[in-house]
């Protein structure tokens, strides 16, 4: 059996005392083990990234551009084999790794227009002889910690913009399935980045808390559970390191009797079904307002699971694949056998659906008549489970959603303009789409959300990536003329 090993300045290393599985999904069968690093492993790799930092922001900003067009071009050549990366380690259907492959792109040719997202200010003749500039300059050393469920496209949104402004990364992806940030890293310098600007480690804890202790890196990006995000924030802020932390979510789709029903039936299924409910962005809550509206959503929404098809996400008529381990699967069927007790109503119960084999399958499950205080309603459950509250009102299904703790996206369907402009007013949310289920910004824009699915002030990818990846100077300049100086000890005035 392979084991996975770090990449470090251009080249694979590890000790390999202590190991993990990377099980595939599908079949339930360890498949390698990844090596997890020592903190003298995380420090060499700091190290390694440190080194490269210099000749790295000495780089032309054009030459550093050309990097990001090679690797676009190798992406786009090379996707299937990546996206068969995805799928043996994660599970999600290949179609759905080329998805997220796709979104990751995005970043990178929005990162590969650094030469217009690094210009600068400039203010002449503030006062007679003196001229004011603003530069961009990169922090340095950056780390970067990704989750299982998006094991390209997270990577591609914080290292490409990263390494764009200047900066050396070490990247850190889940254990779970880290061969796609291997992949990345060598497309990177295939592409050519100097060995050493991006580098990779494996493993827990330990390789986490080496990053967020070291006095080496500058700034730490993160995306995961709040709980974690949390965590990260106050460890590596308390440590003086810039801090985006992106935590958990909660997605409300609310849906209004005037709504076309039958295409918020195919948004909610594809919403909270796709990639197994194992995305940040997938809708868990279908918000029903009226009884009426949600009778037949309900019924509408129960008719299309039942011909959904679930198996090996290599399998091209899969629709839905596995659940990352068999402890999470475990953990999300709990939620749907104990919804019943908490007083909802099982409407489809997935837990009950039989699979061949010993893959991490269960099917999808939806659940009517949720209210807050219910374990089904108030956890993240990261799986596929819909749960539907029904509100009597527009206004109810707001408050609702600026009530819970979450705020990363949420989608209103609706067929009048005047609520919908209504909803982008009221909402308190970080992401909002207005017959869209899914509202991921383009790569032009910036992803994040509000209250505990964020911690830090920068969301990730777009122009407030260039923000938390530079650190702003300004130079105050005067020439020798011919007015002659003198000495004012008073405060400096530009008069």
């Amino acid at each position: 059996m392979s084991t996975i090993l770090h990449h470090v300045g251009g080249i694979e290393t590890g000790a390999a005392d202590r190991t993990g599985p990377v099980y595939n999904p599908a079949t339930g069968v360890v498949q390698h083990q990844v090596a997890f690093a020592s903190k003298d492993e995380v420090d060499a790799a700091i190290a390694t990234a440190a080194a490269a930092l210099p000749g790295w922001r000495a780089t032309g900003l054009v030459k550093r551009a050309d990097v990001f067009f090679r690797l676009r071009h190798l992406l786009v050549e090379r996707q299937d084999e990546l996206a068969a990366i995805i799928t043996s380690q994660h599970g999600k259907v290949l179609s759905d790794a080329k998805g997220e492959i796709s979104r990751g792109i995005e970043n990178v040719e929005f990162a590969a227009g650094l030469v217009h997202l690094l210009k600068g200010e400039h203010s002449e003749q503030v006062a007679r002889g003196v001229d004011v500039h603003s530069v961009k300059q990169p922090v340095g050393v950056v780390g970067a910690i990704t989750p299982f469920n998006f094991p390209a496209m997270v990577p591609l949104w914080m290292v490409s913009s990263a390494i764009a402004c200047g900066n050396t990364v070490v990247l850190k992806p889940s254990e779970k399935d880290p061969s796609a940030a291997v992949f990345i890293a060598k497309l990177f310098e295939e592409a050519g980045l100097p060995a050493g600007v991006l580098n990779v480690v494996h493993g827990d804890k330990v390789a986490v808390d080496a990053i967020l202790d070291s006095p080496v890196v500058r700034a730490v990006s993160f995306v995961g559970s709040t709980p974690i995000a949390r965590s990260i924030y106050e460890r590596a802020s308390a440590n003086g390191k810039r801090v985006q932390a992106l935590g958990g979510a909660k997605n409300h789709m609310v849906v209004m009797p005037d709504a076309d029903l039958d295409a918020a039936a195919d948004a909610a299924v594809s919403a909270a079904y796709g990639s197994a409910g194992e995305r940040c962005m997938a809708v868990s809550v279908l918000v029903a307002v009226g009884d009426e509206t949600a009778d037949a959503l309900v019924a509408k929404v129960a008719d299309r699971v039942a011909s959904l098809t679930i198996g090996d996400g290599t399998d091209a008529a899969s629709e839905m694949g596995p659940l990352i381990t068999a402890e999470h699967r475990d953990k999300v069927a709990s939620y749907v056998t104990g919804a019943t007790a908490e007083g909802a109503t099982v409407v489809v119960d997935g837990t009950a659906q039989h699979f061949d084999g010993d893959g991490f399958f269960v099917g999808v499950s939806l659940v009517d008549h949720v209210r807050p205080g219910m374990r089904v309603y108030d956890d993240e459950i990261f799986g596929p489970v819909l749960s539907v509250v029904r509100v009597p009102s527009y206004e109810e299904a707001v408050s609702l959603i600026n009530a819970n703790p979450y705020a990363n996206g949420t989608a209103l369907f609706t067929r009048d303009g005047g609520t919908a402009r209504s909803f982008e007013f009221d909402i308190e949310v970080g992401m909002v789409g207005v017959n869209v289920p899914i509202p991921v910004p383009i790569g032009a824009y910036s992803f994040g959300g509000w209250r505990n699915s964020l911690f830090g002030d920068s969301h990730i990818y777009g122009p407030e990536s260039i923000h938390f990846y530079t650190r702003s100077k300004v130079i105050t300049t005067r020439w020798p003329d011919q007015t002659p100086s003198s000495v004012n000890l008073g405060f400096p005035s530009n008069h």
